[in-house]
């Protein structure tokens, strides 16, 4: 009960912060095969109904902490869920799991010894699934195509013993007058209520849209105690016996595949786009170093670049203004301003742009091409700009 309230309440707090990151939209189909592991499986009690003898807990009749050991065996799911688009989806799901029993635990010398037999589980669950991105939770070591989710689950599993026997000397532990040696049984299930919480990850496929490989880790618990009749024999008796089984956790390893049918397909690549005759440029940036006015070999080759366009375009004026950052006071920074238009238009004088048809201001700081708090020294708003008119 622990383990649940534990996985609930993280399911719980992590999904209002958590973000879709490629969230499902509408139907959706997946199946999921792997490996499940059954936690030991305590028995709790015996019984002889048809002598009088009802079931009488194990521990006060010495043999204490039985439990029944399976090998790890087949996990496979189907399911089919509805995404809600915004990260949410519900799912139903059947499953199938099966284990075989392997040996017994505990029990010492006047009870159970050895176990044989197979369990087998057919479920059917309701699940609520969340997908979220994983740089909201800071899991940035996630690749940003794979989807992780987490998800809770409700439901009812029919769990069948099949071949299944117990031997040991049960039979005057717990008060039979027989010395029988085996309780046997086939082929009789019994539901109960069942819970799963579920971790995993989903790893589209590109070129499939709504194709995704996914893995998951799933925990399964069945709720309460459940009860066998198996048969009972020992010299000239043969009658019918109970066991009592306490909860059931299992734990699941899968790999399985999943398809959205309402993927969006991949954008078609964009069209190349036309060949257009480059146009000489009619405005050119000049930049300078901070309370500078000298020019840079970057701004000489700019401004010889505009000194060339004057002679492939109509120009009627030139304006070359200069500008500041505000790092300085209004003041100097007028000056300064001035200082490097007067620079950038006496070397477009040198590359043979007659003089009259140039115009030469400054601005100070007053009209920054990126807007900054007073002091900032922002490098972009250090600059001439030449204009042709």
């Amino acid at each position: 009960m622990k383990l649940r309230s534990a996985l609930l309440a993280a399911t719980v707090l992590a999904a209002p912060i958590a973000a879709k990151a490629e969230a499902i939209s509408g139907l959706y189909i997946g199946a999921g095969a792997g490996a499940n592991w059954l936690q030991e499986e305590t028995l709790k009690s015996v019984g002889f109904p048809q002598a009088g003898i009802r079931q009488t807990n194990i521990d006060r009749r010495g043999l204490t902490s039985t439990k029944v050991r399976s090998d790890i065996g087949p996990i496979g799911v189907v399911s089919v869920g509805y995404g809600l688009g915004n990260g949410l989806r519900l799912e139903v799901e059947g499953s199938y799991r099966s284990n075989r029993y392997n040996r017994l635990s505990g029990g010492g010398l006047n009870g159970f010894n050895s176990a044989r037999g197979d369990e087998r589980k057919y479920g059917g669950m309701l699940n609520v699934l969340y997908d979220f991105d994983p740089n909201v939770l800071g899991l940035g070591f996630f690749p940003a195509a794979i989807t992780p989710y987490v998800g809770l689950g409700a439901g009812y599993v029919w769990a069948q013993q099949q071949n299944t026997s117990f031997s040991g000397n049960i039979g005057p532990t717990v008060g039979f007058p027989a010395g029988g040696r085996e309780l046997v049984r086939t082929n009789q299930g019994q539901g109960a209520f069942a819970y799963q919480a579920i971790v995993g990850a989903a790893f589209p496929i590109e070129s499939v849209p709504g194709l995704a490989i996914t893995a998951e880790y799933r925990f399964l618990g069945l709720q309460g105690e459940r009860t066998y009749n198996y048969q009972y024999f020992a010299p000239g008796v043969a009658t019918r016996a109970t066991l009592k089984f306490n909860e059931e956790y299992n734990h699941s390893a899968m790999i399985g595949i999943r398809y959205a049918f309402n993927a969006a397909p991949p954008p078609p690549p964009p069209a190349p786009a036309p060949v257009v005759q480059r146009e000489a440029a009619r405005t050119y940036l000049v930049f300078f170093d901070w309370d500078r006015a000298d020019l840079t070999d970057r701004a000489r080759q700019i401004i010889a670049e505009a000194a060339q366009a004057t002679t492939r375009v109509q120009v009627t004026r030139i304006e070359v203004s200069g500008h500041t950052d505000k790092s300085g006071t209004a003041r100097y920074n007028q000056g300064l301003s001035v200082r490097r238009a007067q620079n950038v238009a006496s070397e477009l004088v040198r590359l043979g742009v007659p003089r009259q048809a140039i115009t030469v201001q400054g601005f100070g700081e007053t009209r920054p091409l990126v807007q900054t708090a007073d002091g900032v020294r922002e490098p972009q708003n250090r600059r001439v700009e030449i204009v042709l008119r």
